[in-house]
C-alpha cells in the first residue's frame, strides 16, 4: 500500500514537472522561468549559505512566536471553556479574530512596535493564539462529564483535575489544535516577513520580497518552494504522525 502510494506521487510530480518545463521559458521566461533555473537558484542559495540563513532565522522567529501563541492559547481557551462569562465575551472575541487574516495585524504591529523582531513575533503570536484557544476549548468541553464525576469521587478538583483528568482526555483535540495554530503561524510570519524588515537578520519572506522588488521569478519561485518544503516536513514529518499516534492511543483511529 505504502510503495503504491509513493509510485503515485512521484508519478504526479514528474508529471508536474513536465507539464511546468513544457509551457514556461517560451517568451515569458521573465514572469514564468522553467524548473531548470529555479533549480539553479535553489543550488547557488544553498552554495553561498543565502538560503539556509534565511531559514535558519525563519524557523527561529517561528519557533518563538508559536511558543508565545501556545503559552497564551492553552490557559484562555481552558478560561473559555470552564466559565461561562468568558465563553460569551473572550471566546465570541476569538472566534472573530480568527476569522482576520494574518496580514492584516502587520500594519497594526508596525505602527507599534516599529522595523523590529518584536513585530514579527506579535504577528506570529497573534496568528497562533485564536487557533489554539479555540481547539484547547473544544478539547475541554469535548472531556465525558462522566470523567469528572469519577475523578471527583476520587478525590481529584481544580487544577488537579484539570491537569491530570481534563487535558489528558482531550488530548487529541488539543494536540489538532496545536497542528492548525502552527499552520497559521507559518502563514503568519510570511506575511510579515514581506513588509518588516529586520537588519539583524533576513528570513524567507524578506528574500521573496527581494526576488520581487529585483524581478528574479527564478528567486520568488525558488523561495515559495522552500516555504512549501518546510510547512509540509513540519506537518508532515512532526504534527502528522504525533497525531496519528495519539487518536489511536485513544482509540479513536484504526
Amino acid at each position: 500500500m505504502k510503495a503504491g502510494r509513493a509510485v503515485t506521487t512521484v508519478v504526479f510530480f514528474a508529471a508536474a514537472l513536465a507539464a511546468w518545463q513544457a509551457v514556461a521559458g517560451k517568451g515569458t521566461r521573465h514572469l514564468f522561468p522553467p524548473p531548470t533555473e529555479v533549480a539553479a537558484y535553489l543550488v547557488r542559495g544553498t552554495a553561498d549559505g543565502s538560503l539556509l540563513g534565511a531559514a535558519w532565522v525563519t524557523l527561529g522567529r517561528l519557533l518563538l512566536g508559536y511558543g508565545i501563541g501556545l503559552a497564551l492559547g492553552v490557559p484562555l481557551g481552558v478560561l473559555t471553556a470552564r466559565f461561562r462569562p468568558a465563553a460569551d465575551t473572550l471566546g465570541l472575541v476569538a472566534l472573530g479574530l480568527q476569522t482576520l487574516p494574518s496580514v492584516c495585524w502587520v500594519p497594526l504591529a508596525i505602527l507599534w512596535f516599529g522595523q523590529s523582531e518584536l513585530a514579527l513575533l506579535f504577528v506570529v503570536a497573534v496568528g497562533t493564539v485564536w487557533a489554539v484557544m479555540l481547539a484547547v476549548d473544544g478539547a475541554v468541553r469535548s472531556v465525558p462529564p462522566i470523567y469528572l464525576r469519577a475523578a471527583r469521587t476520587m478525590g481529584s478538583r481544580g487544577l488537579h483535575a484539570l491537569l491530570f483528568v481534563t487535558l489528558p482526555a482531550g488530548l487529541p483535540y488539543v494536540v489538532s489544535g496545536f497542528r492548525q495554530g502552527w499552520a497559521f503561524a507559518w502563514r503568519s510570519l510570511m506575511a510579515a516577513e514581506i513588509y518588516v524588515t529586520v537588519l539583524g537578520g533576513f528570513g524567507l519572506g524578506q528574500l521573496l520580497h527581494y526576488g520581487r522588488e529585483l524581478h528574479a521569478m527564478d528567486q520568488v519561485l525558488g523561495v515559495m518552494l522552500l516555504v512549501v518544503a518546510v510547512g509540509l516536513v513540519a506537518d508532515r514529518g512532526l504534527f502528522a504522525p504525533v497525531e496519528r499516534r495519539i487518536h489511536r492511543r485513544w482509540g479513536l483511529a484504526a
